[in-house]
C-alpha cells in the first residue's frame, strides 16, 4: 500500500520517532501505519502511543450536571469561528441540558427531544446551519450517575461556563457532603484532564489493546536474546505497566506524581469519615479519534523525505 508525505509526519507525531525512522517503518509495512507504530514501538523508537490532542473537528464539549447525574455531549463545527458565536454556544449549552433532564444518551433520541422554545433538538440543530452557513453536528453523549454523592464536572480551558474542548465528569458515590466531594472530585477532573485514562480500572481496559500491547512486548523481549522464561516475564511486566498507567484507578495522582489514584480517594474518605468510591468518569476531548487535518508541515516532511505531498 502506497504512502505519502502526510502519513510519515502523521507516524512522527504519533510516535516521536525521527522523520527517516518513521519513513523505513511505512517503507517496511507498506504503508500499514498501525503496524508501523507497532513496529517503531518493538525496536524502542517510539513511546507507548498517546492520544493526540491535534484534531480536524472544531466544535464544543458542553458538561452539564445536577447533584447525582452528570452529562457530556460534544457538538463540531467546521471552523473555530462557529465554535464562538454565541448562538452555536447557546445551542450545546442547551442541549446539553436537555440530555440531562431527559437522560438521554443516544444522539438520535437527543435529536428528537423537544428543545427550549419549540421544535426539536434536531430542528435548531438543523437550523443552526441554514442561519450560521456551516455544517455542524451532533456527535456524542455520555452520562454518569450514583446513588448518593456527587456528579463533579471541569472544562479545561473553558471557553464559556460549562464549555470548552475538554470536558470531564467525575462521579463519586458517597455519603460524605459536598463540601468534601467537589474539591476532591475537581482535583481528580484535572488529573483525569491531563493523564487521559484509557479506562477506571485495568479491568475495564480495551482486551484488543492489552493484546496488541503483548504482541509489542513479545517482539522486544524475542529481541533481547534472553532465556523463554526471561522473555515471559518481560512481556507480563510490560503488560502490567501499561495497564497501570492506563487505567484511571492505578495512575499516579498528577498532583504528587507518587501516589495512586485509588489512594488519594481512599485517604479523602478516611479524612471525611465516609467511605468515597470514584465509581465513573467521562472524559470528552473535542475530536477525539476524528482524523488531524493536514498542514503545511506535510510539504516540508516531503522534502526531507524526499516524497511528493498527495
Amino acid at each position: 500500500m502506497a504512502y505519502t508525505a502526510t502519513d510519515v509526519k502523521n507516524l512522527r507525531e504519533r510516535t516521536g520517532a525521527g522523520m527517516m525512522d518513521c519513513k523505513k517503518a511505512l517503507d517496511e509495512t507498506g504503508g500499514e501505519m498501525e503496524a508501523a507504530v507497532d513496529m517503531l514501538r518493538a525496536r524502542g523508537l517510539a513511546a507507548a502511543a498517546k492520544k493526540s490532542s491535534r484534531t480536524a473537528a472544531e466544535g464544543l464539549v458542553g458538561v452539564a450536571v445536577a447533584g447525582t447525574s452528570g452529562v457530556a455531549v460534544e457538538v463540531n463545527s467546521e471552523t473555530d469561528f462557529v465554535a464562538k458565536n454565541e448562538q452555536f454556544q447557546d445551542f450545546v449549552r442547551k442541549a446539553t441540558e436537555v440530555a440531562l433532564g431527559t437522560g438521554e444518551s443516544e444522539v438520535e433520541a437527543l435529536k428528537a427531544a423537544a428543545y427550549p422554545g419549540g421544535g426539536t433538538v434536531g430542528d435548531k440543530l438543523t437550523n443552526n446551519v441554514a442561519t450560521i452557513g456551516e455544517n455542524q453536528q451532533l456527535r456524542r453523549i455520555r452520562k454518569v450517575a450514583v446513588t448518593r454523592g456527587l456528579v463533579v464536572p471541569y472544562m479545561h480551558n473553558a471557553a464559556a461556563p460549562n464549555l470548552g474542548k475538554i470536558g470531564v465528569l467525575v462521579a463519586l458515590e458517597s455519603e460524605a457532603g459536598a463540601d468534601v466531594l467537589e474539591p476532591l472530585g475537581k482535583q481528580i477532573a484535572m488529573h483525569i484532564a491531563a493523564a487521559f485514562p484509557l479506562a477506571l480500572n485495568a479491568e475495564a481496559l480495551d482486551p484488543d489493546l492489552l493484546a496488541r500491547e503483548r504482541r509489542i512486548a513479545a517482539e522486544k523481549a524475542a529481541e533481547s536474546g534472553k532465556p523463554a522464561e526471561v522473555q515471559a516475564k518481560m512481556v507480563d511486566g510490560a503488560v502490567a505497566k501499561y495497564a497501570r498507567e492506563n487505567a484511571l484507578l492505578s495512575q499516579l495522582f498528577v498532583m504528587d506524581n507518587k501516589t495512586p489514584v485509588a489512594q488519594v480517594v481512599e485517604q479523602a474518605g478516611k479524612a471525611a469519615g465516609a467511605k468515597i468510591v470514584l465509581a465513573d468518569y467521562v472524559r470528552f476531548q473535542l475530536g477525539e479519534g476524528i482524523e488531524k487535518a493536514e498542514s503545511d508541515f506535510a510539504a516540508e516532511v516531503a522534502a526531507a523525505a524526499g516524497l511528493n505531498k498527495a
